[in-house]
């Protein structure tokens, strides 16, 4: 197997050293006794597509207890910085970027409903979800696995593990059910706050010592390389191409930012029957789907390998 490269700071980041590289981008098939101790029995992925990322279990360590700031105080926070923005229950919150590159999921509540919160960097996938499935509510950690160069979670409950993108549990005694999304904007600190001033900020203060001011995958957006191999490619369009992706029953469809410029920045669809209206900002790189109600739908803004490598049959939106 080759080897992708890999940049130095992924390698601090991981805090392994470069000469275990070959070891921890072999597939799992070859390192079973290697999961970090996730047992892999009946799982709905093969065995063989699941890549240690390199981190143990938690070695990138889930933020459990946020602490958030007013939108005054967070001056940390760049016009231009990305942000995950939920707004739910008359409550609003963003989560920066900068902060969820060190650790990816966020437990959170919202008044009283537990959420759980995030961000795949290698997919550049921001999605949240109910943390209540199949009746319980759960606390998630990052496994150090990646199926389709995504992020495994895990649950403590159970200890299965679950597909961000698919947003289901691929093994352990909660295999096969379902997460649900629930709306999340991926955009600029600028247009989040301009629409929410009364929004709440994750807090730099997380009970970690990292330097949130540095992006340990700088350049990584731009080259067309993954770090770990996928199970469908489709060269269309740049590798790290963002796409607005939606599905809607049994219906995928993505819209191509590449697409999406051609056009005033609004347009309707036909999705699985339905008119939706897609919204896209180009100013700051991000674009939301509604019904014709109104009513905005969860959406998920990634990279177009990661979408593609997902969705191999999904429907893709070329301008006119």
């Amino acid at each position: 197997m080759i080897i992708p490269k890999v940049s130095i700071s992924i390698a601090r980041l991981y805090l392994l050293p470069i000469v275990t590289m070959a070891w921890f981008f072999s597939p799992c098939s070859l390192c079973a006794a290697s999961l970090n101790g996730f047992d892999l029995d009946n799982s709905l992925i093969p065995e063989g597509e699941i890549y240690h990322g390199g981190p143990p279990r938690d070695g990138i360590p889930s933020i459990d207890q946020p602490r958030f700031v007013a939108a005054d105080d967070a001056g940390f926070i760049k016009p231009l910085d990305r942000v995950l923005g939920i707004q739910r229950h008359g409550i609003s919150k963003a989560y920066p970027v900068q902060i969820l590159n060190h650790h990816e999921i966020v437990n959170d509540h919202l008044g009283t409903e537990a959420i759980l919160v995030s961000f795949c960097p290698l997919c550049g996938s921001g999605m949240a979800f109910l943390a209540a499935a199949d009746g319980h509510t759960r606390a998630f950690g990052v496994s150090g696995l990646l199926y389709n160069s995504d992020m495994l979670l895990y649950d403590r409950e159970t200890q299965s593990l679950w597909s961000q993108m698919k947003a289901q549990a691929i093994s352990g005694p909660e295999r096969g059910v379902q997460l649900s999304q629930i709306v999340l904007d991926h955009t600029s600190w600028q247009d989040w706050r301009s629409r929410h001033p009364d929004t709440l900020v994750l807090s730099t203060d997380t009970g970690y010592s990292r330097d949130y001011s540095r992006s340990p995958y700088a350049g990584y957006e731009n080259s067309p390389e993954t770090y770990f191999p996928v199970s469908n490619v489709d060269r269309r369009y740049h590798a790290k191409e963002l796409v607005i992706g939606l599905q809607l029953d049994a219906a995928n469809k993505a819209y191509p930012f590449a697409e999406l410029s051609r056009t005033s920045g609004e347009l309707e669809d036909k999705v699985a029957g339905q008119t939706v209206t897609i919204r896209f900002d180009a100013a700051n790189r991000s674009g939301s789907v509604f019904t014709q109600a109104g009513q905005q739908l969860p959406s998920t803004i990634s990279y177009w390998f990661a979408w593609i490598a997902f969705h191999p049959e999904t429907e893709v939106y070329q301008a006119p």
